[in-house]
């Protein structure tokens, strides 16, 4: 691949109305033309001020298209509220549908068009960053950039569509059936891929604002970062860290980066670990709603990863106790060393990404509700069959002296009978003149005569 440096302010932004010394000019290409390579535009490059020329010369061979206002509005039914998707810091998002007779040649596909909020938090700035990004990055783990719309003051982006929305809305959600295990851990994977690719491109980029929102799930939950409107470039050459404005989201920024806006690759690594404990505990980074110790969600388990014990208190009880053991403790191990305050002591992307591969493969077993050993168990189950049995001995010795007690007093009667002790062989019942009076009584109640005289 030839490497060519080329300017940002060589560039054109075909939003801008042309000026009249520039009439000349052909119209600009829908299409960004192809070309065998390109060299990707600095970050740092970018300006937010009016450029005169087309910013589709930038992302030639990206095939990414550029799109008019009418042509979005069309394929979102006039960004129909039936196909809103949700609004972030960018703006809203609604769904649409593309292809050819949007524009010839385009594959028939589900999209989704972010439109700026003149008035939110990011501008014009942070939607060209996000367009030379993706234009010229590919990876399986980032999300796709179809096309853009630069027209007066309207700015659009348009991506593939992602069916299962974005991590956040899977993992915390209520009234839903949870992530499984091994779901969770692929989709880490996939994340730290996308994170390992940005940090070791040619030109490294920091993506400045990793969190659960930003993840966005295909259909078979494979993970892609989007939003890039924060991302910087990395330090170059014998520099460090990048200074910069503190930007990002409390609760995953590294604390190095909040107290100096020295932004280095271990801020991302930070962010992640902050990710890994969402997956493992269902908690979100920061949670006013808890209490004031465990609001923050990094300063409040990072103690507790170390230890098997503790860390299966603090596991997602939407799981249901359904998760590999093994597999949980080392993710926990891996959190712990991202979460680490000092940057140096954190590990590179790479090492992350092949800490995750094999765990995503590991298998949902259920744990269980008691954290007994087995031996516990036993001798306790032994111990209540001892104290039952002994029990029902005492209940059987009582019975057993009552009878006797019975048995002996009906002897001691008929041995004493008329003043003489009885000896020889017990006789029956019937050898007794009082049983045998009571037995020719009942016979007579019971005979024939008896019961029809009664009737009559």
């Amino acid at each position: 691949m030839t490497v060519k440096k080329v300017s940002w302010q060589s560039f054109v932004l075909g939003c801008y109305k042309i000026d009249h010394h520039n009439t000349t000019k052909s119209k600009p290409k829908k299409t960004a033309a192809k070309q065998t390579s390109f060299h990707r535009v600095s970050i740092s490059d970018l300006s937010s001020s009016t450029i005169s020329e087309d910013l589709s010369i930038s992302l030639a061979g990206s095939n990414i298209h550029m799109f008019n206002l009418q042509e979005l509005k069309v394929i979102t039914q006039g960004f129909s509220s039936s196909n809103f998707i949700g609004e972030g810091g960018f703006g809203p998002v609604h769904k649409g549908f593309i292809d050819d007779k949007v524009r010839p040649g385009l594959k028939a596909q589900p999209v989704a068009v972010k439109l700026l909020d003149l008035d939110g938090s990011q501008g014009h700035k942070e939607w060209l960053t996000e367009v030379i990004l993706l234009g010229q990055l590919r990876h399986p783990n980032l999300v796709k950039l179809i096309g853009y719309c630069c027209e007066d003051e309207h700015r659009l982006l348009v991506y593939e569509y992602m069916p299962r929305g974005s991590l956040e809305i899977q993992l915390f959600r209520k009234y839903s059936v949870s992530l499984p295990w091994s779901t969770r851990m692929k989709i880490a994977y996939g994340a730290a891929k996308g994170l390992a690719f940005l940090h070791e491109a040619e030109k490294p980029v920091i993506y400045r604002d990793f969190k659960a929102s930003n993840i966005l799930l295909d259909s078979d939950c494979t993970a892609k970062l989007s939003d890039f409107g924060l991302a910087k470039d990395g330090p170059e050459g014998d520099d460090t860290h990048v200074s910069t404005r503190v930007m990002g989201t409390q609760g995953y920024a590294a604390p190095e980066y909040i107290m100096t806006g020295h932004l280095t690759a271990a801020s991302d690594v930070y962010s992640f670990g902050v990710l890994l404990l969402e997956l493992l505990t269902g908690r979100r980074s920061l949670d006013k709603t808890r209490p004031h110790r465990e609001q923050n969600l990094a300063d409040w388990a990072r103690p507790m990863l170390k230890d098997p014990r503790k860390l299966s208190r603090i596991m997602d009880p939407r799981l249901e106790g359904i998760y590999s053991e093994n597999g949980a403790q080392q993710a926990a191990a891996l959190a712990y060393h991202c979460l680490s305050h000092r940057p140096k002591n954190r590990p590179n992307m790479s090492a992350v990404v092949k800490t995750l591969e094999p765990l995503k493969d590991y298998k949902d077993i259920s744990i269980g509700t008691f954290v007994y050993t087995f031996p516990v168990e036993t001798d306790l189950t032994k111990k209540q069959s001892e104290k039952v049995s002994e029990g029902k001995k005492e209940v059987k010795k009582k019975e057993n002296g009552i009878s006797r007690h019975h048995h002996l007093h009906q002897k001691h009667r008929l041995h004493h009978h008329d003043g003489k002790q009885m000896t020889g062989t017990p006789k029956s019942p019937t050898d007794y003149p009082e049983i045998r009076q009571q037995k020719r009584v009942q016979d007579g109640l019971n005979s024939p005569l008896h019961q029809r005289l009664k009737r009559a």
